[in-house]
C-alpha cells in the first residue's frame, strides 16, 4: 500500500480579481504560443461568496506575469525576511523573495478562511475545468504549490513543467507519477545536451530536501502576519509532501510497476528480442 501523503501540485505577482466571471485566455495550439497561460482558481465559500485567483504565466519562462494593479507587497516578502540559507539571490538583484511575493495575495485573502472550512473549488484552464468539494487548506495548498513553482524562485525551477500541466488536488499516485516522470524526462534532456543524467532518481531527493527549506522559510513569513490558520496549514501540507516524497521514492516506487506490466511483457528479458 502506498505511503499516505498530502499531494498538492506540485508553484512576480499574479492577478487577483473579485468573483465576477472571466474566461481563461486561449492557451492551446501552436498559433497561440505567445499568449499567456491562464489558470483560474475559484473558491465558492459556504456563504455562497466567491474568491477568484487568476494566475497568468509567461508561455516561455513559465513564471507568473506581474500585475500592475496588485496591492503593495507587505514587509514579510522582503528577501532578507527569513531568507533561505541556500538562497542564491541578493537584495540588490531581488529586493523581494519571489515565492513570498507570489504568496502575499493568497495569504491576505485567505484570512477569511479557517483550515477546515468546506469550499467548492473550480480550477479552470484552457484545456479543462476541474470541480471538487474540499477543505480550505487543501485548496489553498494546491494553489500555493502552483504559485511557488512559477514564482521565479531558483529552487523551484524543476517544478515549472508540472505547473505547465497543472493537476489540482492530485492523488498520491498521480503526484508520485508526475514528479518521477518529470524528473526522468528532464534527465533525458540532460543526457541529450551532454550532461550526466541521473536515471536512478538519486538527486530528486535533494530537490525535495531543498523544498523543505523553502517551505520552512515560507511558514515563518506567513506565521508573522496571518491571523487565521488556513494559509499556514496549507504550507504545512506542502512541507509534509516534500518530506514524504523522498521516502516514497525509496520505499514505494515499485508499487507503480503494475502500470507498466503489459508494456514490460512486450519488451522481454534483457538480451532477448520480441521475436524470441
Amino acid at each position: 500500500m502506498l505511503f499516505r501523503i498530502f499531494s498538492p501540485n506540485i508553484t512576480g505577482v499574479f492577478s487577483v480579481t473579485d468573483g465576477t466571471d472571466t474566461a481563461p485566455g486561449n492557451n492551446t495550439g501552436v498559433n497561440n504560443e505567445m499568449q499567456p497561460l491562464v489558470i483560474e482558481y475559484r473558491f465558492r465559500l459556504q456563504d455562497n461568496s466567491e474568491e477568484l485567483f487568476t494566475i497568468r504565466l509567461d508561455p516561455q519562462t513559465l513564471e507568473t506575469l506581474p500585475d500592475s494593479d496588485a496591492d503593495p507587497l507587505p514587509d514579510w516578502t522582503a528577501l532578507s525576511f527569513s531568507q533561505c540559507a541556500s538562497c542564491p539571490l541578493t537584495a540588490a538583484s531581488s529586493p523581494r523573495c519571489p515565492a513570498a511575493a507570489n504568496l502575499a495575495p493568497i495569504v491576505r485573502r485567505g484570512e477569511k478562511l479557517l483550515s477546515i472550512d468546506q469550499v467548492d473549488l473550480q480550477v479552470t484552464t484552457a484545456e479543462r475545468i476541474s470541480l471538487q468539494k474540499t477543505t480550505a487548506q487543501r485548496a489553498l495548498c494546491s494553489l500555493m504549490g502552483l504559485v511557488i513553482a512559477t514564482s521565479g524562485c531558483p529552487h523551484t525551477a524543476f517544478f515549472k513543467p508540472m505547473a505547465r500541466f497543472h493537476l489540482p488536488l492530485a492523488s498520491e499516485e498521480e503526484t508520485i507519477f508526475r514528479a518521477t516522470s518529470t524528473y526522468m524526462l528532464a534527465q533525458y534532456f540532460v543526457n541529450k545536451e551532454g550532461g550526466q543524467a541521473d536515471f536512478n532518481l538519486e538527486k530528486l531527493t535533494n530537490l525535495y530536501q531543498t523544498m523543505q527549506e523553502v517551505n520552512l522559510a515560507m511558514a515563518k513569513r506567513v506565521r508573522s502576519t496571518s491571523k487565521t490558520d488556513s494559509s499556514l496549514n496549507a504550507i504545512v501540507l506542502l512541507d509534509m509532501y516534500a518530506k514524504a516524497l523522498p521516502y516514497v521514492i525509496k520505499q514505494s516506487l515499485d508499487e507503480l510497476r503494475y502500470l507498466f506490466a503489459p508494456f514490460l511483457k512486450t519488451v522481454g528479458s534483457p538480451g532477448k528480442t520480441s521475436a524470441e
